[in-house]
């Protein structure tokens, strides 16, 4: 029996021909058959609510018939046109969209495949124009820990997680840290807002102690992702940061991967804070909403002019600026403007935060609800008093994310550094969703979580 015979039949069978799975969840998954809206199904037929957008990227929810449209009259006329020979109507079409979108001093775009590339694409065309400027020592990009910017080698650099950094660290030169500036589980003498500014202050310090003359950039993510679980930090944090990277000539690069293309209410999440806003953007996840791989990187003109000046960006891949990607995530766009989906998000935000508070106030478990928009998290902890954390080997955010599973609720989550500084679950429901959905959310997330404190009690009286 030939190989593609062969995983035919274990298909077929139901055996699994996927070796590689990120997370313990991955067991005893069900096998997806279609999607509409905010709602799944698998091959057995049973239906289930995405309260995360996948990984936080289907923004306009699934099987838009718009977008659709767009995708088969691209593929067409052209799927592929490298970026080295032609130019094309969907990247031009797109660029001036996003950029408009995203406001004066990010005029210019440019798109490649998701966030990682994006990221490693912004960190490079920062390089790039410090060495035009004659600052060749500029070279060190400073993030936050815990931080996540992607999964590539170029990206676990600024990533701030310990155990990549054990494992990856060796392969990459590793970039300095600053903490994030956490507002629930704080040091001692510490609220969130005099934590914040001793966050900044470390960034401030960590510049001196680096040499500001070899300090490219410092990323983050204004609202938090799976490293952080929806973290927003007090308004001065943002603009103190500024000052500082002003201070020093340092770029501030926001990651907005997951925070960008409406999900907190705007089209950029940096539009909360004007006296904090970056130098460069990246974008991925919700510019496509997952119809199709995209990432872009947002940048000002007069940096752009500069590298082009130069001789051009020495950066590029296959994929850039395709067609087919920028025709289909032009229609998301599109679809999230017409639709008036942003200030959607901001009211249907303000509900889930009331109905995730609603369960805070009534789940053991529940330490800490935070976010912006429609991009929230729920911290799980063993003791709401202590604050204190499940033991790593319990895994208890991919159980009740089975749980969730089970009673047809979909959840998102990372165990940042295995659950060092916490785990939690986003609730990050598409941009479209409805009050009566976001009840039908808050219901199951209820009982997920109730089902958890079952098991807990169980295991208790067995003891």
């Amino acid at each position: 029996m030939n190989d593609l015979a062969t995983a035919s039949k274990s298909a077929q069978s139901g055996g699994s021909i996927q070796l590689f799975y990120a997370t313990s969840v991955a067991r005893n998954r069900p096998t997806v058959d279609r999607a509409d809206g905010i709602y799944m199904w698998d091959t057995a037929g049973r239906r289930y609510i995405d309260a995360c957008s996948g990984p936080v990227a289907c923004n306009i929810g699934h099987g838009n018939p718009r977008v659709l449209e767009a995708m088969i009259a691209q593929a067409k006329k052209v799927a592929y046109a490298s970026r080295a020979l032609f130019e094309n109507r969907p990247n031009i079409d797109l660029a001036d969209l996003v950029t408009r979108l995203a406001g004066p001093g990010l005029e210019r775009a440019f798109f490649v495949s998701g966030g990682s590339e994006a990221n490693e694409a912004a960190i490079k065309l920062a390089r790039q124009y410090a060495v035009t400027r004659g600052e060749t020592a500029r070279c060190k990009v400073i993030a936050r820990e815990p931080g996540y910017h992607g999964s590539t080698l170029g990206a676990v650099s600024v990533v701030g997680d310990p155990d990549s950094e054990r494992v990856f660290g060796a392969l990459v030169r590793v970039m300095p840290k600053v903490p994030a500036p956490f507002s629930y589980r704080l040091p001692p003498n510490h609220d969130a807002d005099s934590y914040a500014r001793h966050c900044a202050a470390e960034l401030e310090a960590v510049i001196r102690r680096e040499g500001p003359e070899t300090v490219l950039a410092f990323m983050m993510e204004p609202v938090g992702g799976l490293a952080t679980g929806a973290l927003v930090a007090p308004d001065h944090y943002y603009a103190a940061v500024r000052q500082i990277c002003d201070r020093y000539g340092v770029l501030l690069i926001f990651d907005e991967v997951m925070s960008g293309a409406g999900r907190t209410g705007t089209f950029l999440a940096a539009e909360h804070w004007p006296a904090g806003r970056p130098d460069l953007v990246t974008l991925a996840k919700g510019v496509s909403a997952g119809y199709t791989p995209l990432g872009a990187v947002l940048a000002p003109a007069h940096m752009v002019e500069a590298v082009a000046g130069a001789g051009g960006f020495l950066h590029g891949h296959t994929y850039s600026a395709n067609p087919l990607s920028c025709a289909i995530g032009l229609a998301v766009v599109r679809e999230m403007v017409e639709r008036d989906l942003m200030r959607n998000a901001a009211r249907m935000g303000v509900v889930l935060r009331k109905r995730l508070d609603a369960i805070k106030a009534k789940s053991p478990i529940v330490g800490d609800v935070r976010g912006l928009g429609l991009l929230q998290a729920i911290e799980i902890v063993a003791d709401k008093e202590t604050k204190a954390i499940f033991p790593a080997e319990r895994q208890a955010v991919y159980r009740i994310i089975e749980l969730g599973i089970e009673r047809g609720l979909l959840l998102y989550s990372r165990r940042t550094a295995n659950g060092k500084y916490g785990e939690w679950l986003m609730v990050c429901p598409p941009l479209i969703v409805t009050e009566a959905e976001i009840d039908e959310i808050a219901r199951l997330l209820g009982q997920t979580l109730a089902a958890y404190e079952a098991e807990l009690r169980s295991e208790r009286a067995l003891r």
